[in-house]
């Protein structure tokens, strides 16, 4: 039901967490113990300005402008144990000092952008032979996602790489079977690298999720008809953080298509609206009519909360309800497919996914998933209606993370100021809402399930709660 309920002021992170030495290099031996245990000799990581979360998250190195790979050995070369090496472009080079680890820089100035120097590079295979890779190895690729059974023959050797890296591989090793995609040592839904995360990493998630809920809270609390998108953004007081995704507002007919980025159009009374603000680890995102109520609503539409905003939010309450440790991902499919199942909504995509550095990673949220939820793993709420109708639709985008009892201990420890916001938000749901976390639950999220349908009244918000 709609209850007018007042939002409290969680907290303000002022302390941002960082990753420091010792774990990247842990994650380094991490990775290289899949390896080899996946039977590779060598791994490549691929990434570009958009692809970057791989390399960032083994290195805390990505690219800015250029593409940029990262070659990391299994075994010792030429009977040396081998530092990881970063192969960069020209604006790469002095950017290698962004990370904190040892690494060997290497030029190759084709990843530089066109027109830029390429005088003074080897040759691609030469740089793979200098690191091992040659007749023979076995190389495990990582790009941005891989590739299942039912797309295409061979999928395992399907690479989302550039054409020019692959073959080139291909070549060295004189095998294309020897080449082929690793991603899911780092990317798969039930134990990829990538999404059991360390304490210090969540705690970056949460400060992340802080400024980008705030922004969103920004805009539903000073949304006015007449002012134009850009306006509305400008409301966010946006960070500079690195985004995960171009960030979203749109009003009126652009608003149905969810994705469009802001623009001079003027927001009017009764449009459509939809915002979503994503940053490293944490992503955001409101949708609703600009009104003050119902009867400002079109007539044939003045159900919309019963009809679509009421199942909506029961099915979300659910979904917090239910995840939890070792609860499995098909679970979560069936109880919002229970409630909101119905052609009618259009939930096509996965209601809720794995976050990281990128927007997603994975989801174990699909018909029939046995894969049990881990501590460290950390997700997004994300149920989105396509109603392809005058309804419109509703979201709740917000991201959690879940913690067994040492990693709740460690965290309140080493982060109380973010564990004192995290025990507000668990127990605003409960008061405020009538949402019921287990306590491995942890919300990030500064508008926690805070979901006002008609947001010139962003007071009046959806609760289980009857007083």
């Amino acid at each position: 039901m709609l209850r007018q309920v007042e939002l409290p002021d969680f907290g303000e992170a002022t302390v941002e967490p960082t990753l420091d030495r010792h774990i990247f290099e842990a994650r380094i031996a991490r990775a290289r113990r899949r390896a080899e245990a996946a039977g590779f000799d060598a791994l490549v990581v691929y990434a570009d300005r958009e692809h970057s979360a791989n390399i960032a998250y083994l290195t805390g190195f990505e690219p800015r402008f250029e593409e940029a790979m990262l070659i990391l050995a299994i075994h010792a070369i030429h009977g040396r144990e081998s530092t990881p090496a970063l192969v960069v472009g020209n604006e790469g080079w002095g950017y290698v000092d962004i990370s904190p680890l040892e690494l060997r820089r290497v030029l190759y100035q084709s990843f530089s952008l066109l027109a830029q120097s390429r005088s003074e590079s080897p040759d691609l295979a030469d740089v793979f032979r200098s690191e091992g890779i040659d007749v023979g190895t076995r190389v495990g690729v990582i790009g941005w996602k891989y590739f299942i059974e039912g797309e295409g023959s061979h999928p395992e050797r399907r690479l989302e790489i550039p054409s020019y890296v692959a073959d080139t591989l291909r070549e060295v090793t004189k095998d294309p079977a020897l080449v082929t995609n690793a991603a899911p040592i780092f990317m798969n839904a039930q134990d990829g690298l990538r999404v059991v995360n360390e304490l210090d990493q969540l705690a970056a998630f949460e400060y992340a999720a802080c400024h980008t809920s705030t922004a969103v809270k920004n805009v539903i609390f000073g949304l006015e008809p007449g002012m134009t998108e850009y306006d509305a953004v400008r409301l966010m007081k946006l960070q500079g953080m690195p985004l995960s995704c171009h960030l979203m507002l749109s009003s009126g007919a652009r608003a149905t298509m969810g994705l469009p980025s802001p623009s001079s159009r003027v927001i009017e009374q009764g449009d459509r609206f939809t915002t979503a603000y994503g940053v490293w680890g944490a992503l955001n995102c409101r949708a609703g009519f600009v009104v003050r109520d119902e009867t400002e609503l079109p007539e044939g539409i003045r159900d919309y909360v019963d009809k679509l905003v009421a199942p909506y939010f029961r099915a979300i309450v659910a979904w917090y309800e239910t995840i939890g440790l070792g609860v499995r991902g098909g679970e979560l499919y069936d109880i919002v497919h229970a409630t909101i199942g119905d052609p009618f909504f259009g939930v096509s995509l996965n209601p809720g996914h794995q976050i990281h550095l990128d927007e997603w990673v994975n989801s174990p949220v699909f018909a029939g998933s046995d894969i049990e939820l881990r501590s460290g793993m950390a997700f997004q709420v994300d149920v989105i209606p396509a109603t392809g109708t005058d309804y419109f639709t509703t979201n709740i985008e917000d991201g959690i993370a879940l913690a067994d009892d040492p990693l709740r201990r460690d965290f309140s420890e080493k982060y109380p100021e973010a564990w004192a916001r995290i025990e507000r938000r668990r127990a605003f749901m409960d008061e405020a809402l009538g949402i019921r976390l287990k306590p491995e639950v942890l919300p990030f999220s500064n508008i926690p399930a805070y979901l006002p349908p008609f947001l010139l009244s962003p007071n009046r918000v959806m609760t289980m709660k009857s007083t």
